[in-house]
């Protein structure tokens, strides 16, 4: 019983790392990070110019807890200790210990640290410390979201790892549910959302590519060079069949053990997963997903009966396509071998040899399977101009690869500045049928800050023959920013003053270039001018009401399955001080994603909203 105690692990910071009470060490469990070191705290010091009282070691504390006893037993005060740094502290009542830190060292005259420099208050126990204890996090968590970093090792403007970035957002995710649903966490509908990061940066760079690079690395400019080689080269080592294979294994392994491992920890998790990108990690992870193989059907897992009729209907369909092909003698061989449609599309020609297939059926066959496996393929092409098109077995232009399968459907895929449009595009890919959905998942949001150099819209791809803006991003706090609506009012004045500067001109232009009518005429001229001057005011005006007829349709508009029907792009709200220089904000417009309460409540709303349960109150222009 006593060794079970000292080998105590508590897990902290919801469930993310582990203090081993024995070693006094803080563990990652999730992920790779030095350990960190736990102390009891007892006594503390704090300076002039420090904003917290910091604790002592805990064996040094132990050495000032013995003096303060013996002081206060036997009414012996002003008593002098020496810390391990050869720093004095001298307790002169209860009320007054002071900590005072040495000005030199030693010297050749022998002189030792005084107490000089001004000293720091000592202090025992926590009482009366103003120390912000946290509350900690809900210790339901309704939703899993695994976070895949895009290029490089550093994520933001600040160069922090994917790890405090998805802290970050975490973070905000849990002021966020504060806010907006509070009503629902008041009734214990919710908990949080777990976000856990995906780093596949370091295995990359783990394989010995950076000793090779390195020797061929140029030695001049030497810093933007290293930083080319740890960060933008990503992007053609992903383009790089032998590196792009690493990549997704990492990947989908990392999201893979995370989920089990969470799993473990969480035993009574019946909430969903979802999963979103950053940058070239979001075009990783969309590769992954068109590359999943949709779950078998409920029949096979089902009882005997069930499956029986699942293989008659699979024999059927098998008798159905004999006959399209108008080879329906062969059906008895088909139904001998128990053949069903899956079946069929995992034969080749040796397998149909092996049956007694003549030759001219089997080429019959083999052409069927080989032009519906182009129809799957080239179903999110919609149409391809690629020569090679009918030859691609990869699927959508991707790098040759074995793309490995998760362990579970994510119920929806978050991009966030995302290259994904571009991609496809440069792969030959330029129309996105709108029937294709992604195997597994059915949800995905492509969310983008408007001067993010890296995003692409997909939308366009979808529907290519309408022009219509993706939907703005409502803010946080329930309204659209002020510059942003001071901006829209000024354009529109400034419309409607032109369009009445206009009609003014050319209302005049027409009096004057018009030939004198005798006066008997002028009342019916009068009347004519009018009309003219309100037929052709008409075509001024009518661009004006467009616009407010298309932002009340934008939603509206079939953007395809991708999304279950949805709206897909998203554009965050710029900020005042963006709006001056787009160049200047471009970089931070790529980095913005962690921190920005926008995002992460869209994020949060699209995910509760699964489980039927909505914000407290509708944001304004929300799908």
């Amino acid at each position: 019983a006593g060794r079970d105690k000292e080998d105590v692990v508590v897990p902290t910071s919801g469930g993310r790392y582990d203090v081993h009470l024995k070693k006094r060490q803080r563990v990652a469990v999730y992920w790779e990070e030095e350990v960190s070191e736990v102390r009891r705290c007892t006594w503390f010091y704090k300076g002039d110019k420090d904003n917290k009282y910091i604790p002592y070691s805990e064996t040094f504390s132990e050495e000032l807890e013995e003096a303060y006893k013996n002081a206060v037993t036997l009414d012996e005060w002003k008593k002098k200790l020496e810390s391990p740094s050869r720093e004095i502290i001298i307790l002169h009542n209860p009320k007054l210990m002071v900590h005072y830190h040495p000005v030199a060292t030693s010297d050749d005259w022998g002189s030792t640290p005084t107490e000089q420099g001004r000293p720091r208050t000592v202090k025992r126990g926590v009482e009366n410390i103003a120390a912000e204890i946290p509350n900690g996090e809900p210790l339901q968590i309704d939703h899993l979201v695994f976070v895949v970093h895009g290029i490089g090792p550093a994520c933001d403007i600040r160069f922090r790892s994917i790890v405090q970035c998805v802290n970050d957002f975490r973070n905000v995710s849990l002021s966020m549910l504060q806010a907006h649903f509070k009503k629902a966490q008041e009734q214990q509908q919710i908990g949080r959302v777990e976000f856990l990061p995906v780093n596949w940066h370091s295995s990359l760079h783990s394989t010995g590519v950076d000793v090779d690079l390195e020797r061929i690395t140029l030695p001049s400019i030497n810093r933007l060079r290293h930083f080319i080689n740890d960060t933008i080269l990503d992007v053609f080592f992903y383009n790089s069949s032998t590196y792009c294979q690493t990549i997704v294994d990492t990947v989908a392994s990392e999201m893979n053990r995370l989920y089990q491992l969470f799993l473990q920890r969480n035993p009574l998790f019946k909430g969903g997963v979802s999963i979103a990108g950053h940058s070239l990690g979001s075009l990783i992870l969309f590769d992954l997903l068109t590359n999943q193989k949709a779950a078998p059907e409920e029949g096979e897992h089902s009882e005997e009966g069930s499956r029986t009729t699942s293989r008659n209907r699979g024999i059927e369909e098998i008798k159905d396509i004999l006959k399209k092909l108008e080879l329906s003698e062969y059906c008895d061989v088909f139904e001998k071998e128990k053949m069903d449609r899956q079946a069929l599309f995992l034969c080749t020609e040796e397998n149909l040899k092996e049956m007694g297939i003549p030759l001219g059926p089997r080429m019959k066959i083999l052409h069927y399977i080989s032009s519906k496996r182009e129809m799957q393929v080239c179903l999110l092409h919609g149409w391809c101009s690629s020569r090679n098109c009918q030859y691609r077995d990869v699927g959508l232009g991707q790098v040759s690869a074995n793309y490995p399968q998760l362990n579970y459907k994510p119920t929806i895929f978050f991009a966030f500045g995302s290259p994904i449009g571009m991609f496809l595009t440069v792969r030959g890919v330029k129309r996105i049928n709108p029937n294709y959905s992604l195997p597994t998942c059915k949800g995905f949001f492509n969310i983008f800050h408007p001067f993010d150099p890296v995003a692409y819209r997909i939308e366009p791809m979808i529907v290519p023959d309408l022009e219509f803006e993706p939907m703005l991003l409502p803010h946080h706090k329930g309204r659209k920013r002020m510059h942003l609506e001071l901006k829209e009012g000024l354009t529109r004045m400034s419309v409607d003053l032109k369009n009445n500067l206009l009609g003014s001109l050319r209302v005049a232009w027409q009096s004057f270039t018009r030939a004198p009518l005798p006066a008997v005429e002028a009342a019916s001229t009068d009347a004519e001018t009018e009309t003219e001057a309100g037929v052709e005011k008409q075509p001024d005006t009518k661009p004006d009401e467009t616009p407010v007829a298309v932002k009340e349709e934008a939603s509206l508009i079939n953007v395809g399955r991708l999304n279950g029907g949805n709206r897909i792009d998203y554009v965050l709200q710029e900020k005042p001080i963006e709006s001056f220089n787009e160049y200047l904000f471009a970089l931070q417009g790529h980095l913005c994603y962690w921190e920005s309460e926008d995002t992460v409540l869209l994020v949060l709303k699209e995910i509760y909203q699964t489980q039927g349960i909505t914000l407290d109150q509708p944001l304004p222009g929300s799908q």
